[in-house]
C-alpha cells in the first residue's frame, strides 16, 4: 500500500479545503470499500480526509413529509430507524441484505453511493480495465462476465454497481445533496451514477472535490407497501446477481401507483421506467406484471455468459409484484 497522510476534518468547509489542497486526496467515511481498494493498489491516495466526525449523522423529517438522511449515517442506523422501517420498508430490507453486520456498522450512506464495482478485472492490476485505466480495454466482455450488466452497458465496460441500498433509493426518487467550495448542490439519484458509454472511468455526476452531505427521500405513500428481494450465490454476505425494489398501490384490482428499480443489471441502480408506465392504470395481475417486465427487459443486451439474468429478473419482478398486490388486496378488504 502506498504511504499516505491522514487528516480529520473539523467541519464541512475544512473537509472541502483539505481535499482541495491535495489533488490525490480522498474522503474517508467508513472505509469499507476504499481501504480494500488501497490494499490492492487500485486506489493510491496521498491523503485521506476523515469525514466521519462531521455533524452529518442525523435522520430527520422534512417539511414536505419525506426524510433527510445525513451522509455519515451508518447503514445499521439507517436500517434500524423507525421511520425508515415504517415508511420505506424496502430501503430497510435492501440495507439488511447488503454486507455483514460488522460492515454495516462501519459503512456510511455517502460511502455506499460511491462504492466501486466488484468486477474482478477492475481489482486485478494485471488485466486491462477501462474503468481503472481509460483506453486499456475491457477484459470482461470476452472473459468471465457471468455477473455483469445486461442493461445500459457498452463495449467499453460491462461492470455492475454493487449497491443494494441504491436500488431502493432509486425506486423512491432519492436526491443526493453535496457541498462544494462554491456552495451546495443536489442531483437526483437517477442521474447521480453516469452511463458507462465510452467513459466508464467517470462514475458519478459529482463536481470535482464535492462532498456528499446527505440525501433526501421525498414523501411517497406508495413506499409503505414495498419490498426488496435479492438473489445471490450464497445465503449470506454476497453481492446480488439480481435484485428488485418495488412498491405497489392497488385499488379495486387496478394499479394506482408503482415504483420499480433493478439491481446488479447495470452500472447504476436501474429505475424500470418502461415497466412502471406499462403497469400504471392497468390490472394488477401476474400476466400484466410479466408483460411489464418484458417491456423493461426488451432493452437488455446480455453477453453469452449472463443471459440467465433476463429470466431471473423477469421472475423476480413478477414474484415481488404479485406478493405486493396480494398484500394490498388484503389491506383493502380489512379496511372495508
Amino acid at each position: 500500500m502506498r504511504e499516505f497522510d491522514y487528516r480529520r476534518a473539523s467541519d464541512v468547509p475544512d473537509a472541502l479545503a483539505l481535499l482541495g489542497a491535495e489533488p490525490e486526496a480522498r474522503y474517508l467515511g467508513g472505509g469499507t470499500n476504499l481501504v480494500d481498494l488501497m490494499k490492492s493498489g487500485v486506489e493510491r491516495p496521498a491523503l485521506l480526509v476523515d469525514v466521519r466526525e462531521l455533524p452529518l449523522d442525523r435522520i430527520e423529517a422534512t417539511p414536505e413529509g419525506g426524510l433527510r438522511i445525513g451522509a455519515t449515517v451508518t447503514n445499521s442506523d439507517l436500517a434500524a430507524h423507525p421511520e425508515v422501517r415504517r415508511r420505506y420498508p424496502a430501503l430497510t430490507q435492501a440495507v439488511l441484505a447488503g454486507a455483514s453486520g460488522q460492515l454495516r456498522n462501519m459503512a456510511t450512506v455517502g460511502g455506499n453511493l460511491l462504492q466501486r464495482t466488484r468486477c474482478a478485472y477492475f481489482t486485478d492490476l494485471a488485466r486491462p480495465c477501462n474503468k481503472r485505466v481509460p483506453g486499456s480495454g475491457c477484459a470482461a466482455v470476452a472473459g468471465e462476465h457471468r455477473n455483469h450488466a445486461i442493461l445500459g452497458a457498452s463495449t467499453h465496460c460491462v461492470a455492475v454497481h454493487p449497491s443494494d441500498m441504491g436500488v431502493a433509493l432509486a425506486a423512491f426518487d432519492a436526491v443526493v445533496e453535496y457541498a462544494t467550495a462554491d456552495g451546495p448542490g443536489e442531483v437526483p439519484l437517477a442521474e447521480f451514477h453516469l452511463p458507462v458509454g465510452d467513459t466508464p472511468h467517470r462514475e458519478t455526476a459529482l463536481p470535482p472535490g464535492a462532498l456528499i452531505t446527505g440525501l433526501t427521500l421525498p414523501p411517497a405513500p406508495v413506499a409503505a407497501v414495498s419490498r426488496y428481494r435479492k438473489v445471490r450465490e450464497r445465503a449470506s454476505y454476497a453481492f446480488a446477481i439480481g435484485s428488485v425494489a418495488a412498491a405497489l398501490d392497488v385499488r379495486d384490482g387496478t394499479v394506482h401507483d408503482v415504483r420499480l428499480a433493478l439491481g446488479a443489471v447495470a452500472s447504476r441502480p436501474w429505475r424500470a421506467g418502461a415497466a412502471e408506465r406499462a403497469l400504471r392504470g392497468g390490472p394488477a395481475t401476474a400476466e400484466a406484471f410479466a408483460a411489464a417486465a418484458d417491456a423493461e427487459l426488451a432493452a437488455a443486451e446480455p453477453l453469452p455468459g449472463n443471459g440467465y439474468k433476463v429470466t431471473l429478473i423477469r421472475n423476480l419482478v413478477v414474484a415481488v409484484l404479485t406478493e405486493l398486490a396480494e398484500e394490498s388486496r388484503q389491506t383493502e378488504e380489512a379496511a372495508r
